[in-house]
């Protein structure tokens, strides 16, 4: 790109210009991604979250713009940097936060979960067809009496007899689930005690039932489900081989945290630049909102959030990118992003006044996401508990 085009398709929120450091080619496949996002979703986005209802036909443009699984050679179409993949992550939190979480559900945990804790022949059969779109993924480990503490506290059970698993118990809070065609589901193996992944194909699996759950008001896009799953039969093949214990759920979740801290950046900037674009048009006392003291403090505070989150999460995408170990760096950026984006869209709703809390302003449908956007992924204070033992050497979980 040359530095005239590259000007004029930067975000206004990106005020130190950071997406320069993508490669060329990134920066156009972004851009394309930018593109047909503006072009597909926000026309119909607030009617749909309106309605908590997700738009099925913005799934196919996904595959061709390469969004899904860029990780693994069984179903990557190019070689993406962990700091493209940040960034595409912010363009789909900056055009609606439901969209990015079902991307992220797809393919940050269940390809992911497939992709890191399968052997061979499972990515291989699993992968290419979930890049594809043919197939879609959820990821179900949350349940209903335990959501921080699954590590030691998960109740759904896997117990192998003969050549299958059996899995009985509950899920809760699972992305996609209600219409998805493959579930990686996590239960603890009654013989050694072990949590353990087993992929379940929907539309074939005797006694797994996925209810929507009704009544969010955050995220309402996104299909959250609660799953039943009553003497499930899964087959040995179908048991991801390299995941043998909550270690390995955990490495895909400290994957997927850096994922949803750029998607609470993006959620951010989108509710900044409908800000910026409220206070430019509207007026009062026979001046430009924008004009007003306040409003340009308000707004530069919600852009000084903007830029440090922009920062951190784009050194901790160059330690991803250097092989460096990153767990407690993702906890940290996690926490701190999602905190600074809820004084972002606070700040961004305070400056549209009584119009600031309806729809069609782009500001209180993010306004709502970003408390969602603070909890999932590991919740703002046991992020900060994964950084308090990294300083101390000393865990404080119970």
């Amino acid at each position: 790109m040359t530095t005239a085009t590259l000007e004029s398709t930067l975000l206004d929120a990106d005020f130190y210009h950071v997406q320069e450091l993508l490669s060329d080619e990134e920066q156009g496949r972004a851009l394309r991604i930018r593109d047909y996002l503006d072009r597909e979703v926000t026309p119909i986005i607030e009617d749909y979250w309106e309605r908590a209802e997700f738009p099925h036909q913005i799934k196919p443009g996904f595959p061709e713009l390469g969004v899904y699984g860029p990780l693994w050679e069984e179903s990557r179409l190019w070689e993406n940097t962990a700091l493209y993949r940040g960034w595409v992550a912010l363009e789909f939190g900056r055009n609606d936060a439901s969209v990015a979480t079902f991307v992220g559900v797809h393919s940050g945990l269940a390809m992911n979960a497939i992709g890191m804790c399968g052997d061979a022949a499972q990515r291989a059969e699993w992968l290419p067809k979930m890049a594809r779109g043919e197939l879609i993924g959820a990821f179900g480990l949350t349940e209903p009496l335990h959501g921080s503490d699954t590590a030691r506290g998960l109740e759904t059970t896997a117990r192998r007899v003969g050549d299958e698993w059996i899995l009985n118990g509950s899920k809760r809070w699972i992305g996609n689930a209600t219409f998805a065609d493959v579930v990686v589901i996590w239960a603890r193996d009654v013989a050694d005690d072990q949590v353990k992944g087993f992929i379940v194909e929907t539309a074939t699996a005797s006694g797994f039932t996925a209810t929507k759950i009704e009544r969010k008001q955050s995220l309402r896009v996104v299909q959250n489900a609660d799953i039943t799953l009553v003497d499930v039969r899964v087959p040995e093949e179908r048991r991801l081989q390299l995941g043998n214990g909550f270690r390995d759920t955990a490495k895909v979740l400290a994957l997927t945290r850096a994922e949803v801290a750029w998607q609470a950046v993006g959620n951010a900037v989108g509710a900044y630049e409908a800000a910026v674009r409220y206070v430019l048009e509207r007026e009062q006392f026979g001046r430009k909102l924008g004009s007003f003291q306040l409003i340009q403090d308000l707004l530069s505070k919600s852009l000084g959030n903007i830029t440090a989150s922009i920062a951190m999460c784009t050194r901790l995408s160059q330690m991803m990118d250097e092989g460096r170990p990153y767990d407690q760096q993702a906890a940290l950026a996690k926490a701190f992003v999602t905190a600074r984006g809820r004084e972002v869209v606070g700040w961004c709703r305070e400056a549209l006044g009584g119009n600031g809390i309806q729809l069609d302003q782009g500001v209180a449908r993010r306004f709502a996401d970003a408390e969602a956007l603070y909890t999932y992924e590991g919740t703002y204070q046991m992020n900060n508990l994964i950084v308090g033992r990294s300083i101390t050497g000393l865990s404080a979980f119970v």
